[in-house]
């Protein structure tokens, strides 16, 4: 058996690929249970459930909510939550995630104001309205700076993706839709679903390293500040070494929450299925 259950699309938000593609190579990986969570986005779903059937696939529903959380002490970070489970068709999720949709937009254009002063300082030549048309053509999810980043090096003023975030994208970003944890809580819970803290220890990406790198320090915040608002965390994840998979899994069944995992697969490249989930996880979710 082969389980992912953090795989995102192009059709939701930001993979590489359209969700029946997708689908496919799951299919062509002997994946046996999977969830597509893209990023604020359940766009994707109805396909996926569709072709899972048809796949003969087990399929959890899944999203991604980006949440802006308050730790005890300092500022307030960025953290990643995984929602499985729920009705994707609920009409409350639904209108806070078209919301989110819109600041996405709104977000998007400010940055690329943004950058398009940071290349007049430069002289670099300005990013034009056919520039950011063509921008929007290329999302098929939710709109977002790796969009941005793309075309950048497509347009030839930065030769990686990295280096667009490097010199540009990170300068000039704008706050992202401020979700509590409270609120993505309460939408994923009232939509029948559970929520579960996505790669709580990704050295790389959004993930409690942004408050510390010591593992004890991360599990106390989360049992002072989270406890009543998830239900589970994700423990297996691609930057996740084998110490932080340890210790997060004792850390679950201590206090009864799910442990999930998956590959986090954007498709770039394909990764999906690499990343070795328990065949017994699936079962926390009664499929």
């Amino acid at each position: 058996m082969k389980v992912d259950l953090h795989i995102h699309t192009k059709t939701g938000s930001d993979g590489a690929l359209p969700v029946e593609e997708v689908m496919a190579e799951a299919r062509r990986r002997g994946i046996t249970t999977m969830s597509v969570t893209d990023h604020d986005s359940v766009a994707a779903q109805e396909k996926a459930r569709k072709l899972a059937r048809e796949y003969n696939i087990c399929y959890i529903t899944g999203i991604e909510l980006n949440v802006t959380f308050q730790p005890p002490q300092g500022k307030a970070i960025s953290l990643d939550f995984l929602g499985y489970q729920f009705n994707a068709d609920n009409i409350a999720l639904n209108e806070k995630l078209k919301t989110m949709r819109e600041h996405r937009e709104w977000r998007a254009a400010e940055i690329m104001k943004r950058v398009n002063a940071e290349f007049g300082r430069e002289g670099i030549p300005l990013l034009t309205e056919e520039d950011m048309g063509n921008i929007r053509e290329s999302v098929d999810g939710a709109f977002g700076r790796p969009h941005i980043a793309n075309y950048l090096v497509k347009r030839g003023t930065v030769s990686t993706v990295q280096e667009a975030f490097d010199r540009y994208l990170i300068k000039c970003d704008v706050p992202k839709f401020p979700l509590s944890l409270e609120d993505a809580s309460q939408l994923v819970r009232q939509a029948g679903g559970l929520l579960v803290l996505a790669h709580p220890n990704d050295p790389n990406g959004t993930s409690m390293v942004a408050i510390s790198r010591e593992l004890g320090e991360q599990t106390r915040i989360i049992e002072k500040s989270m406890m009543e608002y998830i239900d589970g965390v994700e423990c297996w994840h691609y930057r996740h070494d084998r110490a932080a998979v340890a210790y997060y899994l004792a850390f679950a069944r201590q206090n009864r929450l799910i442990a999930t995992g998956g590959s986090d697969c954007h498709q770039k490249p394909v990764v999906m299925g690499t990343v070795v989930v328990p065949a017994d996880v699936p079962a926390q979710f009664g499929t």
